[in-house]
């Protein structure tokens, strides 16, 4: 399921935005993006995104600004004491000195002053403040492909009405075929007893069975029944707590593996559309699937 989330954070020192995107996949896939110098917390990041995702293509970023502007300046005391005999030495000689304005402006004499190292109590801190901000973003991300399943399931859902009339329409037909059935079948037969030499009674018993087995759909059309009763029981247990994509698409290859078997055993123009359009539906069904988690 797709999905976008954003959250922030900061302290006395910066200021953080983690972002996480999802986009449809079968496998859970985490992609990482952080800072250089942060490389710490790709691991910890990825495990959990897998502790609020199942499934799906996850794309999170860390970005990290500093709460200050400009760093503070500070002089250069050590260079300025080394220029002050050299001022001495240029008005000994009547030249002009320069101005303090003038010193001031000598490359190194003032210098931005660099950040303290922080210690290891610091990171900590502020590896947990990061994954507290990640959390939520994770959190904000779940509710929004829950937003989106809740939709999902209706679509879903209409696909399972789609199926369940096609499914009456193929039994009302195979009662249907009976007629064609009979006829062929009595055709086969004739063809069986005329047979010379004569076939024995266990070969005829068992070509009978398969000319009658291979006519037979209702077998099929029961198990279509107990999948479409399976699939809506799957929509009532979906929660974020329980994941059922995998399900489903076990389910869809079923579902597919009955309508492949009902068209191939149809001796019905009519029986045989209906299975075509079931197969469609079922395919379509099948997309939506994958994006269930």
């Amino acid at each position: 399921m797709t999905g976008y989330a954003r959250a922030q954070g900061s302290d006395e020192r910066r200021r953080w935005v983690w972002e996480a995107r999802s986009v449809n996949g079968r496998n859970l896939e985490v992609r990482c993006r952080v800072p250089q110098g942060y490389e710490r917390l790709e691991n910890p990041a990825r495990a959990a995104v897998g502790t609020k995702v199942r499934r799906g293509n996850v794309s999170i970023s860390l970005t990290i600004a500093s709460e200050r502007q400009t760093k503070p300046l500070r002089i250069n005391r050590t260079l300025l004491a080394e220029l002050t005999p050299l001022v001495e030495e240029m008005r000994k000689a009547g030249a002009t000195p320069p101005t303090a304005d003038g010193l001031l402006r000598v490359r190194g004499v003032i210098e931005e002053e660099e950040e303290g190292v922080e210690g290891e109590d610091a990171l900590a801190a502020l590896d947990k403040a990061l994954a507290r901000t990640l959390d939520e973003a994770l959190k904000a991300l779940a509710t929004a492909r829950a937003a989106e399943g809740k939709a999902l399931a209706g679509v879903i859902e209409g696909h399972i009405v789609e199926i369940d009339t096609l499914c009456r329409r193929a039994s009302e037909r195979a009662q249907a075929q009976i007629g064609t059935v009979r006829t062929r079948f009595q055709a086969q037969l004739s063809e069986l007893l005329e047979r010379t030499p004569a076939l024995s009674e266990e070969r005829f018993a068992q070509e009978v069975a398969l000319l009658v087995g291979k006519a037979d759909v209702r077998e099929e059309l029961d198990r279509l029944a107990a999948h479409i009763t399976q699939a809506r029981s799957l929509l009532t247990e979906a929660r974020p707590d329980n994941p059922v994509g995998r399900k489903f698409d076990f389910l869809c290859q079923e579902f597919n593996r009955e309508a492949n078997t009902l068209c191939s055993k149809s001796a019905d123009i009519e029986l045989t559309r209906i299975g075509i359009d079931l197969k469609g539906a079922i395919e379509r069904m099948r997309e939506q699937v994958q994006n269930v988690e």
